[in-house]
């Protein structure tokens, strides 16, 4: 597995999403019902491992054109049917973690392309954790620092890297749920 590194914000990360993100579009058409910018390089300032996070949302994940249409951009399939994480305390049903995952490498983007249906619980994680951390510049410090710290202790450990990660953002997530029902929150518009 490669070294973890973590990197400061590029300004990049936008237009390049934009482009991958258009390219998307122009590959699955309707099949695609949105198609966002996700992760740590969405959100303005924040560090992240340098790989554009693509959510590509569907109604149903064995759609037929899907598979084709994607590696039709170059992407790579690394998991079909492969499940997001459960956040301790909570019982999320199998059928609300599933997704697609893929993975684009070399070229001008590294992107990795999550596909998820429509309303499910990590579709509507995944657009909540960006909108919270865009909207708290503070918290996403905070979480930009112990990715940081995570990177330096752990840069050839996957495994504990995300073993410590995963819940320190689930604390995040608390707050951002808390925060979703305090505001009405609700997703915006498709980024592409």
């Amino acid at each position: 597995m490669p070294e973890i590194v973590v990197v400061d914000y590029r300004v990049e990360w936008p237009a390049l999403f934009t482009d991958l993100g258009g390219r998307l579009r122009a590959a699955l058409g309707d099949v695609a019902i949105r198609i966002d910018h996700i992760g740590s390089t969405a959100i303005l300032g924040l560090c992240a491992k340098d790989i554009i996070d693509i959510q590509v949302t569907v109604d149903d994940l064995d759609h037929p054109p899907i598979g084709p249409a994607i590696a039709g951009i170059g992407a790579v399939e690394r998991f079909k049917g492969t499940f997001d994480h459960e956040p301790p305390g909570q019982a999320i049903a199998e059928a609300d973690r599933q997704k697609w995952l893929w993975h684009l490498r070399g070229g001008t983007v590294d992107a990795n392309i999550q596909v998820r249906i429509l309303g499910r619980w990590n579709w509507r994680y995944a657009l909540l954790c960006r909108d919270f951390l865009r909207s708290h510049p503070a918290t996403a410090d905070a979480y930009g620092e112990v990715k940081r710290q995570l990177a330096r202790h752990f840069a050839n450990d996957a495994e504990a890297y995300y073993d410590v990660k995963d819940p320190a953002f689930d604390l995040f997530m608390s707050f951002a749920e808390e925060w979703a029902e305090r505001v009405g929150w609700a997703p915006g518009p498709s980024d592409a």
